[in-house]
């Protein structure tokens, strides 16, 4: 049902509305800004010299322009009483001269008398005058007039020109100080199709999207609400990991309500000078009321709403007076003005107590990751304008692309698109899209990045230990695939994704991923008796989970559930000697996850084998072939319990 627009307000900046506007003290560096430095005089003296050769120009052209006098009047009438002149045309004092050999000249004349008044003063006769075929031609009044302007005009409307050029170079840089204060939001009109969006283009967030619906009904319908005297909440904070869409969600509340959508980020209200910021944000919320019922939308609000007090210059600094301004301005609303405002942040954790109080951020919108159900509705909304191959299943995509987020699975088919039109194809295959998978989480393959013999019999073994340990420990993650051709800044990957999504890990699941990770570490350290830079990541990554086990999730047996916290210069939550007691717990946890991947791959050395053999001649085995590998050996894969249980978070081996 489609809903009628409203009509666009004029939007007038409140720096226009008798407010004082913002101008800095310029000083010595402000007259630097007004006259950019050098650059100013260099474009002066430049715009002199095309003055002056636009004036020679002219001058040249208007010189070529006259007609000069080839025949004197004497010689004319002479002609004409001959009879050898056919033609005469007259256009002012010129004459333009036909003679019957079809040769032309050119004369002038008496402009004070006509031709035949002229003629005849040199003796020529009416009948010997009237041989001759005379044309008169008048000059409009447009013409007559400018030629008579044109020598003052262009002189004056070039200077014109230099001052206005001139002008800009110095709006530029001094004279932006009175627009300072000015609000620098980007405002999509209802009525524009082009750029709406609804909740039909954001697929996913089911939860998020019931939630502002009530936002959507409140700005169609809020009479609704104010006669049963509910207040719909003045702000809405949408959070959630990067690329979740909640700037998208922003516009689709705009869209579905067909209201405008006031837009800006919020590192646009801080300049370097103090106040100017308040002043934007005042501009703002006064042209935001005025075309209400709108929408405010400040992204990335975390700019400048963080916690009051914690850094240098206490309360005089500019991001947090712009801050005590917004929080003044959503306590000045009034309860029948139809403005929401709706800002977005990854970090909740640093936001002002005083910006999420009810009464202002009163509601806490969260977007989590899509599951997999999500993710195949959104592949189907970024897959709406690519042509598919019959062979695509999206499920199956989305099957393999647990932990992308909806910004990762549009460049996962944009991507694939990609592919396609690189290979001269007008369809996009489930190859592509299996491709685009590894691309958007590794990048592209590294074809000339070759290894020797010895590189790429070492990275064989360093995957088949990864491989080999997260498959036979209960725990771990089954295996998808592996390969030794390089992508990014990896030499090879081990794939392993869990069979379901998880929301949480326990300790023995860490445990297991650790010593799995470690697999290409032990396996380097056996078979070559030495370990190269390739594990370095696998390194950090153990380093730091065992460090969270024991610091965040309280999993050490020896130090117990205790949740430490970050030490950092200047807040150090813990002494020195339970740092010593976490450092010695990190170490074992890490040690005895070591010594579990040297049993397996002491326990199956022939399995190992078998998986860097395959490694070496194919480069990449995926999981079909890999359980091929496990059977033939005598270990049974692992399968899920029962279809449809989706896939989870990808957690990939990767040599660095």
């Amino acid at each position: 049902m489609a809903t009628a627009s409203p009509k666009k307000p004029k939007v007038v900046p409140a720096s226009k509305q008798g407010k004082k506007p913002v101008a800095p003290f310029l000083g010595r560096r402000g007259l630097k800004m007004l006259f950019g430095g050098p650059s100013f005089f260099g474009n002066l003296a430049t715009t002199v010299l095309i003055f002056l050769l636009l004036m020679s120009a002219y001058s040249l052209v208007e010189s070529l322009s006259k007609p000069s006098t080839d025949v004197p009047l004497s010689v004319v009438a002479a002609d004409v009483a001959a009879g050898k002149i056919r033609e005469i045309t007259v256009n002012g004092d010129s004459l333009d001269l036909i003679y019957t050999d079809e040769t032309t000249k050119t004369s002038r004349k008496d402009p004070s008398a006509g031709l035949p008044e002229t003629l005849a003063t040199y003796g020529v006769t009416p009948a010997e005058l009237a041989k001759v075929s005379i044309t008169i031609q008048g000059q409009s009044g447009f013409q007559f007039w400018f030629l008579m302007l044109a020598p003052v005009l262009i002189p004056i409307l070039f200077i014109a020109f230099l001052f206005w050029f001139l002008s800009r170079q110095v709006k530029g840089a001094g004279m932006q100080a009175f627009s300072f204060g000015q609000s620098k939001a980007r405002i999509t009109d209802p009525a524009d199709s082009a750029q709406r969006v609804t909740f039909a283009d954001v697929a996913g967030a089911r939860e998020a999207k019931e939630e502002l619906l009530e936002i959507v009904d409140f700005l169609k319908n809020p009479k609704k609400f104010l006669d049963i005297g509910a207040r719909i909440p003045k702000g809405i904070i949408l959070m959630g990991a990067p690329g979740t869409g909640k700037t998208l969600l922003a516009r689709a509340v705009a869209g579905e309500a067909g209201v405008p959508f006031f837009s800006i980020s919020g590192s646009e209200f801080v300049e370097m000078f103090v106040g100017v910021g308040a002043s934007r944000v005042r501009d703002l919320f006064q042209v935001a009321k005025k075309a209400a019922p709108s929408i405010i939308f400040v992204d990335e609000i975390d700019a400048v709403g963080r916690v009051r007090g914690a850094g240098m210059g206490g309360g005089n600094d500019e991001r947090e007076q712009t801050l005590n301004q917004i929080l003044v301005e959503m306590d000045g609303f009034e309860p029948n003005e139809k403005v929401v405002v709706m800002a977005a942040t990854n970090r909740p954790d640093v936001l002002d107590p005083a910006l999420l109080r009810p009464g202002r951020f009163d509601r806490r919108v969260t977007i989590d990751l899509p599951d997999r159900r999500d993710r195949e509705e959104i592949l189907k909304v970024h897959a709406r304008k690519k042509p598919l191959g019959p062979d695509v299943a999206l499920a199956v995509i989305a099957e393999r692309t647990p932990g992308f987020s909806g910004a990762e699975l549009y460049s996962l088919m944009n991507e694939a698109a990609i592919l396609a039109a690189r290979e001269n194809r007008t369809e996009v295959t489930q190859y592509d899209l299996i491709r685009s998978i590894e691309k958007v989480m590794l990048g592209p393959e590294r074809k000339s990045h070759l290894l020797t013999k010895k590189e790429k019999e070492l990275t064989s073994y360093h995957e088949a230990g990864h491989a080999l340990v997260s498959s036979v420990l209960p725990n771990a993650d089954p295996v998808h695939k592996i390969s030794i051709i390089s992508r990014g800044r990896a030499a090879g990957y081990t794939l392993k994704l869990p069979f379901e999504d998880r929301k949480m890990q326990s300790r023995k699941q860490f445990l297991d991923d650790i010593a799995a990770t470690l697999g290409g570490y032990v396996a380097e350290e056996m078979l070559f008796d030495d370990v190269t830079t390739g594990p370095s990541n696998d390194l950090m990554v153990i380093t730091a989970l065992a460090r969270d086990m024991v610091v965040r999730y309280g999993m050490s047996e020896k130090l117990g559930p205790i949740a430490f916290g970050e030490r950092q210069l200047g807040n150090e939550p813990y002494s020195e000697h339970v740092a010593m007691q976490i450092d010695a717990e990190v170490a074992r946890i890490i040690d005895e996850a070591k010594m579990r991947a040297k049993k397996v791959i002491s326990e199956h050395r022939k399995v190992l084998d078998a998986i860097a053999k395959e490694l070496i001649e194919k480069e990449t085995i995926e999981r079909d072939e890999f359980e091929k590998i496990l059977i033939a050996n005598g270990i049974t894969p692992k399968k899920r319990e029962e279809e449809g249980i989706t896939i989870a978070p990808i957690v990939p081996g990767i040599v660095a």
